[in-house]
């Protein structure tokens, strides 16, 4: 590389900012894919090995979890496995139990999750609504209550 090349290197720079493309950075994707067999499993593998910026590829079948590592997009690598696969990728929506203050509340639990985890629901206090007791049905649980030393002895 000689000094004309150094040279015309700096000078041609581009003129507008739409040129200049932003790095990525280095993150991690968790997408929540259907994986039936092992077929399956490969067929996911297969389609994002080969897509630039992927350092790995972690597949856990039993969890329908797939983790991708690497200078990537998180939306190009869902729309690249719902494209190469076929099948239905979404945003893993699941976190581990003891990050959730009320896992068993409407919008945090959820019967098909893994083992441990629940809906994510941290971010968003609406989407897991507590069921809050009027002042009607807490006289009576108050009535027969075992900390209430005139409670009913009935129960």
């Amino acid at each position: 590389m000689g000094i004309v090349d150094v040279v015309s290197e700096y000078c041609s720079l581009p003129r507008t900012r739409r040129h200049i493309k932003k790095r990525k950075q280095f993150q991690t994707v968790e997408m929540k894919v259907r994986i039936d067999c092992e077929g399956c499993e490969r067929k996911v593998k297969k389609a994002l090995d080969d897509m630039k910026g992927v350092s790995s590829v972690e597949v856990l079948a039993k969890q329908n979890k797939v983790t991708v590592t690497g200078y990537v997009d998180a939306a190009k690598v869902i729309r690249r496995v719902a494209y190469k696969t076929g099948k239905r990728v979404e945003p893993w929506p699941y976190v581990p139990y003891e990050m959730v203050a009320h896992p068993y509340a409407p919008g945090a639990y959820d019967k098909r999750a893994p083992a441990g985890y629940v809906r994510n629901v941290i971010g968003d206090p609406s989407a897991a609504p507590l069921a809050r007791a009027s002042s009607t049905e807490t006289r009576y649980t108050a009535a027969f209550s075992d900390e209430n030393p005139n409670a009913c002895s009935v129960m």
